[in-house]
Parts: C-alpha cells; sequence; structure tokens
C-alpha cells in the first residue's frame, strides 16, 4: 500500500496543489511498518493531472490538508482514497497516526 501526502518544507502542505513535492510512503498493511519514503516532484498542476499521476505511482490514499470537491472526485475515480484536515506534520508521523488509527483530522482547508 502507497500513501501520498503533499509536501512543503519537508511537512504537509495544506493545499495538495501548492506542494513542492510528494511523499510516497509505502507500507505493509499487515504488519503496519512503514517500509520507505520516496519524494517525487509532480508535474505542473492542472485539472486531472495530479490525480493521474499519483494513480501511476502506486498511491492508494491521499492525505492533504485541503482539497477541492472536484479533486476529490477526481482522486475516487482513480481509485484512490481521499483523507483531508491533515495536520501539518512529517510525513511519517502522519501515516504513523493513520496506522494506528490516530490521525486526527479537521475540515478541508481548501474551499473550492
Amino acid at each position: 500500500m502507497k500513501i501520498a501526502i503533499p509536501t512543503a518544507d519537508g511537512r504537509l502542505a495544506a493545499h495538495f496543489g501548492h506542494c513542492d513535492r510528494f511523499a510516497v510512503v509505502e507500507i505493509d498493511s499487515a504488519s503496519k511498518a512503514i517500509l520507505g519514503t520516496v519524494y517525487l516532484t509532480p508535474p505542473p498542476h492542472e485539472p486531472g493531472v495530479l490525480p493521474r499521476w499519483l494513480h501511476e505511482q502506486g498511491a492508494n490514499v491521499i492525505i492533504a490538508g485541503g482539497m477541492g470537491q472536484r479533486a476529490q472526485m477526481l482522486f475516487a475515480q482513480q481509485g484512490i482514497e481521499v483523507l483531508v484536515g491533515a495536520p501539518a506534520a512529517a510525513p511519517e508521523a502522519i501515516v504513523s497516526a493513520y496506522l494506528e488509527g490516530a490521525l486526527e483530522t479537521g475540515g478541508n482547508l481548501c474551499d473550492h
């Protein structure tokens, strides 16, 4: 399983379309262990590009601070689960909390 997290300065970016890189964290679902993290520079942000690109990278889940409704729909069409309202923390800390069932998400930080 792979979890994608938009980052800026090594922490979750408030809006996925404004990140400089994506952390793609590979996990072992059975043991709930992080197997590794790669940081990838995304293609230019245009509607529909990032969901398709992250699907090509093998992402199953995206955890973001904020994301518009259309983007959430496009991710769902690619079979990628969307979680929004995550805190601006390090990707591994976010994934660890997600795996433990302790990830606290608030409101969607994006209103478009």
